[in-house]
């Protein structure tokens, strides 16, 4: 083992220990302040935990459009430890368009820092706002926390309406259904909300899926309350009606038959002799998915694939000088060296061969020196692959010397090669082969066009991406590629099918262990093999019948 890959892999120590149980957390705010007269806010809180001294963001909720007292229909999934202290912070941030070009930008309200034993131990928690400066504000976070059953279905569901009532003078209601479960504690839980359908009054929503926990906690009799609503544009939404159903009742569309109900706003009941009802509500599909665990497909012989693709551009310095991010010092591995060996120490595990394709971007490359985005860090483009983590650290530092370090910063070339490994995989229709690629990289991409379009290819294929961005450049047009603003689409406009890209800045970790960058970074891999299986319909192989088999074909 090389000095330089002990130093990095003795500095681990990963965390260790079974989770005792799955705890989702509902979130909601009271009383946001106006962005000016004119504007309500468009607000989205963001969860982020404490690892080492240093606060990490793990996920955030949808931005909920001119809205004082959001009810944010995303929640978050932790694994709470008994054992650990864990550390909570909630962003509240006001996301809004500005200026002539359309930018994003983020205005941070405030935040409340608590432990998760706190919420669990208090089911609902409600704390006031500190505004920054540390003042506190009269905006109030309140998290609500349930924990989750060992039954992870899900439950995909297709509503439509018919004859709802028309709540605009001019044109007709912009329909949208909210679905809510009733609690233990009698409080009503949001539980998912439909996409906006303009100006129709027999609207026809997209289908989606719920867990069966998120929908009823497993329980088929738990009482729901569906909702339906008029959107406005100012947060002030026109009620339609509701109904109250249970998804005992639901499982009646399981065989192709439809169930309705009527759609009742109880002030018109009241107030109207003659009131029939706002409309009927249709659900047209209730499909119950088996969602096998990220475990049972490993056990069943499902091998991680691990592929690294290394920024060689010139951005990064000359290698030769003690400022470049691409310095070989003797004793302390660079950022590279550090991200590589914390996110391959955990993937290998998963791979039985432990032969690891390792690729190259951005330089002229030897014996022609031209430039390349997709060459083999060991120079044998026929076969890749290196010996476990530790022979790709050895072909980086061999391959330093020899490359001219240029540009630019394509990295559509290195995720379309690979994808091209992961479409042979569905063509077997068995969970033998999952593939991820790690991108190292210094500065802001530059084909943005083509990599959006090679991410929205490679989101239907057995494949998850993870970007690190080295060095202190500015990376704020990564947080497109992993969701961060939204949902992903191609130039073209065609959107991603489920979400395979997490990037996060390695300065972020600086003072954090290397096992906080992987935790981090690796946590969303999981649910990414199990969504992509499971929306194909392909199940894990009992442990049994299969023989552990690798071909990698780049």
């Amino acid at each position: 083992m090389s000095d330089i890959y002990e130093s990095a892999a003795n500095s681990l120590g990963l965390f260790s220990g079974p989770y005792l149980t799955k705890v989702e957390l509902q979130l909601s705010c009271k009383g946001i302040p106006d962005r000016d007269s004119l504007c309500k806010p468009d607000p989205c809180l963001v969860l982020a935990m404490q690892s080492c001294g240093q606060w990490m963001e793990v996920d955030r909720t949808e931005v909920i459009p001119s809205c004082g007292n959001p009810n944010f229909s995303k929640v978050f999934t932790l694994d709470f430890y008994f054992e650990e202290r864990q550390r909570l912070r909630f962003e509240l941030l006001d996301i809004y368009s500005g200026g002539l070009n359309g930018m994003k930008h983020e205005a941070f309200l405030g935040f409340v820092e608590c432990n998760l034993g706190q919420i669990i131990s208090q089911r609902k928690l409600s704390k006031a706002l500190l505004k920054p400066g540390g003042t506190v504000g009269k905006s109030i976070i309140t998290i609500a926390a349930e924990e989750l059953t060992g039954n992870d279905d899900h439950i995909e569901l297709s509503f439509s309406a018919r004859k709802l009532d028309d709540k605009d003078f001019f044109t007709k209601s912009d329909p949208f259904l909210e679905i809510y479960r009733l609690n233990e504690d009698a409080t009503m839980q949001l539980v998912y909300r439909t996409e906006t359908v303009k100006n129709n009054l027999n609207p026809v929503w997209k289908r989606f899926k719920v867990s069966l926990n998120s929908l009823c906690a497993g329980d088929h009799e738990r009482k729901l309350q569906c909702t339906i609503w008029d959107w406005d544009s100012n947060g002030k939404h026109d009620y339609i009606g509701e109904f109250e159903t249970t998804f005992k009742e639901m499982r009646g569309a399981i065989e192709g038959r439809q169930v309705q109900w009527l759609c009742i706003n109880s002030k018109y009941k009241a107030k109207k002799k003659n009131y029939k009802n706002s409309g009927i509500v249709i659900l047209n599909r209730c499909k119950v998915i088996k969602m096998h665990s990220f475990l049972d497909y490993i056990m069943g012989g499902c091998q991680i694939q691990f592929t690294v693709a290394i920024d060689f551009t010139a951005s990064n310095g000359d290698p030769r000088n003690s400022c470049s991010l691409h310095y070989i010092h003797p004793f302390q591995p660079n950022e590279y060296l550090k991200a590589l060996v914390a996110i391959g120490e955990i993937c290998q595990d998963y791979d039985s061969d432990k032969m690891f394709p390792a690729f190259g971007f951005g330089a002229q490359v030897p014996p022609d020196y031209k430039i390349s985005h997709d060459f083999a860090v060991n120079f044998n483009e026929e076969n890749p692959e290196c010996v476990g983590i530790q022979g790709v650290v050895e072909a980086y530092q061999a391959c330093l010397p020899k490359l001219q370090l240029y540009g630019p910063t394509n990295i559509a070339p290195i995720i379309q090669k690979v994808a091209c490994s992961a479409s042979q995989e569905v063509h077997t229709k068995e969970a033998m082969q999952y593939f991820i690629l790690l991108i190292l990289t210094d500065g802001v991409i530059t084909d943005m066009a083509d990599t959006r379009e090679a991410i929205v290819q490679a989101s239907h294929l057995p494949m998850s991406i993870i970007i690190v961005g080295i060095g202190n450049a500015d990376f704020s047009d990564m947080q497109m590629l992993d969701g961060g603003e939204g949902i992903l689409c191609s130039t073209r406009g065609e959107p991603v099918l489920r979400d395979i890209v997490q990037f996060v800045p390695f300065r972020n970790f600086k003072n954090a262990s290397p096992a906080a960058l992987a935790k981090s970074v690796l946590a969303e891999v999981p649910n990414q093999v199990v969504e992509y299986y499971n929306n194909k319909g392909i199940k894990p192989k009992m442990p049994s019948v299969y023989q552990s088999s690798k071909q990698f074909g780049l």
